[in-house]
């Protein structure tokens, strides 16, 4: 995808955000890809979510992960909600070598990968004051790294703060996220790498800082559209700012009483920090990242 392309779809994205949603249309439901409201769900309410995110794309050779993320989550209160899930992957990686990131081709059909516990609680309702606020925080646990398919323990802390804003007499919904999450990774050896080959295996810290925004309309009974903006940057132990990128795009949803489905396309539009040698000149950061992103949420409500 070109600079032009990119910022064309900007533009796009930004055009799609004239909305329409009722206040029970959208509790308990995502309608958006990666961005949270602040709606709780009802106590006693339960919903069984499962996830596909599809990462394609690094500019050289094959390079294609799948995540899939199973999730129950539990309405506590009407204010505060418990959630945990198991999460498995695939990788397929052909032609593209990166040291310190992709030391070999892999070919992973079907994997778990980790495990999540999450909390929320909802301080203000998005549908009673005048603007929604919750919290998240969430306690993440891998021992597959998506990026490389290789064994590395991942324990990850993540905070999260969740508004949501209905304007326009419900029509038009605004949700803004803010978040960080800190990791501690510790990767396996890989026997038979070349010399110099760089595999770091002392444990390393990160953290990530996660803004993002979006807006949704209703466009016809049970159906939406949406628009999402995400910005991310990293920093790591040893080399301060370590990546950053900018990803935009559009969902669309359709919600029932018993189901609702998601479906996002997320291309990345700028990013920058470290390259990999040969990486062509295209104002993207395609280490950890890849040019886009489609996911896919389903889930039933009991």
């Amino acid at each position: 995808m070109g600079p032009l392309v990119r910022h064309s779809f900007s533009l796009v994205t930004l055009a799609l955000v004239t909305s329409g949603l009722s206040h029970s249309a959208i509790a308990g439901e995502d309608l958006f890809g990666y961005v949270k409201g602040a709606e709780a769900l009802p106590q006693g309410a339960m919903e069984v979510y499962q996830k596909v995110t599809l990462r394609d794309d690094k500019g050289q050779g094959t390079y294609r992960g799948i995540d899939y993320e199973t999730e129950v989550e539990y309405g506590s209160t009407d204010k505060f909600s418990v959630s945990g899930s198991f999460k498995f992957m695939s990788l397929k990686n052909e032609g593209l070598i990166v040291d310190g990131y992709l030391p070999e081709e892999k070919d992973i059909g079907f994997k778990t990968s980790g495990a999540e516990l999450g909390l929320s609680y909802m301080f203000l309702s998005p549908a009673k004051d005048d603007i929604g606020l919750s919290a998240s925080v969430s306690l993440d646990y891998d021992w597959l790294d998506k990026h490389s398919g290789e064994d590395k323990d991942t324990l990850s802390l993540d905070l999260g703060l969740q508004t949501q804003k209905y304007m326009l007499e419900g029509e038009l919904v605004w949700v803004g996220n803010i978040g960080t999450e800190a990791t501690y990774a510790d990767r396996a050896a890989i026997d038979n790498l070349p010399e110099d080959f760089d595999w770091p295996t002392d444990p390393e810290m990160e953290i990530e800082l996660k803004l993002g925004t979006g807006l949704s309309y209703r466009f016809a009974p049970n159906w939406f559209v949406s628009a999402e903006v995400l910005f991310e940057t990293e920093f790591e132990t040893e080399v301060g700012q370590e990546r950053w990128s900018v990803f935009a795009g559009p969902s669309l949803h359709y919600g029932s009483q018993q189901w609702w489905a998601t479906l996002t396309w997320l291309p990345q539009l700028s990013g920058g920090g470290e390259q990999y040698e040969g990486q062509a000149d295209t104002g993207l950061h395609l280490i950890e990242k890849t040019e886009q992103e489609v996911r896919l949420k389903v889930a039933f409500n009991f």
